[in-house]
């Protein structure tokens, strides 16, 4: 199985790399105040990705923190459960008819 995924991920890096040398045309690319850059297609489209990228890692960031905090709550609250001795209780006796 691994094999076959190790096989599908180089298939689509090959995919990807000939659609980056297939695609080096310039593209102008217009901000605001009138400023301009003119770079290759690829470079643009990489550039996107990897703000999308970041700007997702600082979007998940936040919850990453929270699981953290309550991964250590939960584990101290085991600790203290541990710690703690069990007294078996008897169970309680079947109703008289």
């Amino acid at each position: 199985m691994k094999f076959f995924v190790w096989l599908i991920r180089v298939l689509v890096f090959v995919l990807l790399l000939v659609l980056a040398l297939a695609n080096t045309q310039t593209a102008t690319l217009n901000f605001l105040a009138g400023y301009s850059w003119q770079l290759p297609v690829i470079l643009i489209g990489l550039g996107f990705f990897v703000v999308g990228l970041l700007a997702g890692l600082l979007w998940f960031l936040p919850t990453v923190f929270r699981i953290k905090m309550e991964n250590g709550r939960l584990k101290r609250d085991l600790r203290t459960a541990r710690d703690v001795p069990v007294v078996p209780q008897e169970p309680p006796m079947p109703p008289l008819i």
